[in-house]
């Protein structure tokens, strides 16, 4: 019996063809949309409103793991929390005792001593002291006297915080200091759960962490999230301008987040560690825009600090960094990468230089 002649080249380029036309049809971002549901929730966690959306097939899933790991964190990196790492650390500042921490904790602890460094002291996680004497964001807020603040600044030193990483461990050498990471915690934990969700195979989603907003990816359909800037004057949601933005973080520190008044003078929550006063710059909002949620939090609340010319000379030492700064008179100063593409949405507003 003879055998049938098969032609091998003919068949094998039909299967590539077919097997080709089924990838494209599975993997289209048309059939991918229909199989996704959007979903955005909120919960207050870590003293803010926490927001996130998350585009997948089982958003619920998601975003519930997502509130978990926010909580988790706050749960060792907050200031108040009984038994929190950070809580240890200040019941302990005799300077006698290291206390073993998270490998959490120390990392952040760590990348706070390098902004510390980075900014002369300008950011510096042990403003505990001047945090609670001043009291912004709680019922007693109050203006302190000079010798109460003067105290105060005697326990401010980052200088003073000891890290061990053979076990995970710190210290506070002088008692009565104490650790704040509230500009920094926050970027952590937006850092971590756009990993989460990356690791999860989510492609598009939206985190905000109270003005921490982080991005993975784009919107579902490939385009970029359009971001909006918070107009300084105005409540939280009010924008001034706005960025286009993929796979990014952006975070923004400024004098309208938490503040209170007394005999007609405002008094924000950034406190210059240097003076012991909420800070007097000639700014009253920086954005930063970088892959690093947790480095945007810190660079924004230092550079507020240190105003718009040494914040300028700062950023623009550092690669992958872009800064918005709007100044006291509403001027925008925009970072070299950022010329040209942000869009501002209210004439009170005007670029200051070349946009």
């Amino acid at each position: 019996m003879r055998r049938r002649k098969t032609n091998y080249p003919v068949f094998v380029t039909l299967l590539f063809i077919i097997l080709m036309i089924a990838f494209f049809r599975s993997g289209s971002p048309q059939n991918d949309l229909k199989n996704m549901s959007e979903k955005t929730r909120t919960n207050f966690l870590m003293n803010t409103m926490v927001q996130i959306r998350v585009y997948s097939e089982e958003p619920d899933r998601h975003i519930d793991r997502s509130f978990e790991l926010v909580r988790n964190i706050e749960e060792k990196m907050s200031r108040t929390q009984t038994g929190s790492d950070i809580y240890r650390i200040n019941e302990n500042s005799s300077g006698n005792d290291y206390i073993t921490i998270s490998s959490d904790t120390f990392r952040v602890l760590e990348r706070a001593v390098y902004f510390a460094e980075l900014t002369g002291g300008k950011f510096d996680p042990t403003v505990g002291p001047l945090v609670e004497l001043w009291g912004i964001g709680t019922a007693g807020a109050r203006v302190p006297t000079e010798e109460e603040i003067e105290k105060a600044l005697s326990l401010v030193d980052y200088r003073k915080l000891v890290l061990n990483p053979e076990d995970n461990s710190a210290k506070l050498l002088q008692e009565g200091m104490k650790l704040d990471l509230g500009a920094i915690a926050k970027g952590y934990a937006a850092d971590e759960v756009g990993k989460l969700l990356k690791e999860e195979g989510i492609e598009s989603a939206y985190i905000n962490l109270g003005g921490n907003v982080l991005l993975v990816g784009g919107k579902p359909d490939g385009s970029p999230w359009k971001i909006g800037v918070q107009d300084p004057r105005l409540n939280r949601g009010n924008v001034m301008a706005s960025i286009e933005l993929i796979d990014k973080t952006i975070v923004t520190s400024g004098n309208y987040e938490r503040y209170f008044e007394e005999d007609g003078v405002i008094y924000h929550h950034i406190l210059d560690p240097d003076s012991g006063y909420p800070a007097n710059s000639n700014v009253i909002s920086v954005s930063i825009i970088c892959d690093s949620s947790l480095d945007a939090d810190a660079l924004s609340t230092s550079i507020f600090i240190l105003g718009l010319e040494k914040g300028l000379e700062l950023i623009n030492q550092l690669e992958g960094f872009e800064a918005i700064f709007i100044t006291d008179n509403l001027g925008v100063v925009l970072t070299e990468g950022l010329k040209g593409k942000v869009t501002l949405l209210n004439n009170d507003f005007y670029f200051l230089g070349s946009d």
